[in-house]
């Protein structure tokens, strides 16, 4: 009976859902009948079989579950007597915010009661507001000090490179972190820049002192995907380097070729695991069949008594033979393709996709193509032209991640106009500010301000509580953190900035940075060492 009990376990391990391994081509059968021997099975155990693959970037995106719940490390501080900019478009006039173990644990008008050992501060006449997010930045990537040596946010070996990681690439001792800090910004994203038509993943951080560029990661945040329309691609490949893209018709054939590539290895991946599948199924049906005839094989091989004869077995085994059954073997998944994964992702909306664009037609350009290839445009970038397509994009609910008031300086940037922000919002969809720039990153707050008040200006009521959005609640959506920053919520990070009055002032500076609940920046107490050794100390 072992041969039988060994067989039925190779049956049970494998139905509970795993396949074997990998493993070279073995004609070995696990059992075989034979004149006058009894039928034999190799040793077979669960640690033979290994779980069935799923495709690499549909396991390895981050998840929300990897952002801590606390910051047990922060104290306990309570804010008060301060005009509240909650961030998602509502203020308090007098109100307090209270910080817990990094974590916002009261919200709320008035001043507050505070537990016991508590740091209070009393706000009166100053603002509080969340951390600013910025979702276009390269800091870290394109460092400071400015050098040939730190230029790693082109990867210009290739017009596209979907694979690449700006992870990989970060220098955590950039003195514009700190410097960022200091103006009340505590999120970025980091992007490739713009010279490939795909650029490759971008990583959103949280801003604070860091040895690693690991370190500064915003756990949980999803990778973004920097994608290039327009000018630049065509310029650098085609007429710098001589070579593919040369025309905006070459940059749509590149991209289009590049994401259906990626739609044919995700129907690889969905075909290999539904052929292993089945081929796993019908092995087992077999070898459960097998197990069968080896069972009926023993119990008539043991009627043939205690010292049988030759004869009577040669019978048995004759009359019930058992047939051959063969090891399985699992066949290869198919090859690795990061750049085919990365956009894998994006498909199939893992990743965040955010788009270099500048003029109208060329926004409306991406947007056929993704609808032609099937993913997501999350939100354009620079977008001088909003304006001119605002209807779709709220129709779509695509973000403007755009400057207030930077237009002129190409071509393609020539028709911008100050009240895009205002006209995009008015629209219904997302407006926001962002930099492109280590120093502008510095006052993403008085950006803010034109754009306000330009769109008062021609017209559109836009109230400080709505406008502070645009570097905010906004922001923080279009890179999918918005459970953790962006607005003032119990519950959230403790990023909390103080300013020394009202913000959209050009005489405000952030007087405390507080980044999960830890002071970062105070403008009366600055650090003894500053965080990067290429800082120059005040």
């Amino acid at each position: 009976m072992n041969a039988r009990r060994q067989l039925l376990n190779v049956v049970l391990v494998a139905s509970l859902g795993c396949l074997p391994a990998p493993s070279a081509k073995r004609t070995t059968p696990l059992a075989h009948s034979g004149e006058g021997t009894a039928a034999k099975t190799p040793q077979m155990t669960g640690a033979a079989w290994a779980p069935l693959p799923e495709a690499p970037w549909r396991t390895s995106q981050p998840k929300a579950t990897e952002h801590p719940h606390s910051n047990p490390g922060a104290p306990t501080v309570l804010l008060q007597n301060a005009r509240i900019l909650l961030g998602n478009g509502k203020e308090l006039e007098r109100g307090h915010v209270l910080l817990v173990e990094g974590r916002i644990a009261a919200v709320g008008a008035g001043a507050g009661s505070a537990p016991a050992g508590a740091r209070v501060i009393d706000a009166t006449g100053k603002t509080l507001t969340p951390g600013f997010v910025d979702t276009h930045s390269h800091m870290g990537v394109y460092p400071m000090p400015a050098a040939r040596a730190h230029e790693d946010g082109n990867e210009l070996s290739a017009a596209v490179s979907a694979g690449v990681r700006t992870i990989d690439a970060i220098w955590p001792f950039d003195p514009a972190f700190e410097r960022a800090v200091a103006g009340g910004t505590t999120t970025v994203q980091i992007l490739p820049g713009s010279a490939n038509l795909i650029g490759g993943r971008a990583t959103t951080l949280k801003l604070q002192p860091a040895r690693t560029g690991a370190e500064l990661v915003f756990r949980g945040a999803p990778y973004g995907l920097k994608m290039a329309c327009g000018e630049n691609p065509k310029r650098v490949h085609g007429r710098e380097k001589k070579g593919a893209p040369a025309t905006r018709m070459g940059n749509l054939e590149l991209q289009r070729a590049a994401f259906l590539k990626a739609r044919r290895l995700t129907e690889q991946w969905d075909l290999w695991r539904t052929t292993e599948t089945d081929r796993r199924k019908s092995w087992l049906t077999r070898a459960g069949e097998v197990a069968q005839k080896q069972g009926a094989l023993e119990q008539a091989r043991a009627a043939c008594g205690n010292e049988p004869s030759e004869r009577c077995l040669a019978r048995a085994t004759q009359k019930l033979p058992v047939p051959v059954l063969e090891a399985f073997e699992a066949h290869l998944p198919p090859e690795r393709d990061l750049d085919s994964e990365t956009l894998a992702g994006a498909l199939e909306g893992l990743l965040l996709v955010h788009v270099h664009c500048y003029r109208s037609d060329d926004m409306a350009s991406m947007l056929t193509l993704s609808d032609e290839v099937g993913f997501k445009v999350g939100s354009f970038h620079h977008a001088l032209e909003a304006y001119k397509i605002r209807d779709e994009l709220a129709r779509r609910h695509i973000a403007v991640s755009t400057w207030a008031d930077w237009f002129g300086f190409k071509l393609e940037a020539y028709d911008g106009i100050p009240e895009n922000l205002a006209l995009v919002q008015l629209a219904g969809a997302p407006a926001i500010v962002h930099t492109d720039s280590s120093e502008g990153v510095r006052r993403l707050n008085q950006e803010a301000s034109k754009g306000m008040w330009a769109g008062r200006n021609a017209g559109i009521p836009i109230s400080e509580a709505e406008a502070i959005r645009w570097i905010t609640e906004n922001p923080a959506k279009a890179l999918g953190v918005e459970r953790w920053v962006g607005t003032l919520e119990v519950g959230k990070d403790a990023d909390v900035v103080l300013w020394s009055g009202n913000p959209f002032s050009v005489y405000s500076r952030a007087e405390l940075v507080f980044v999960d609940g830890v002071v970062r920046h105070d403008v009366n107490n600055p650090p003894r060492w500053p965080w990067s050794d290429f800082e120059v100390k005040p």
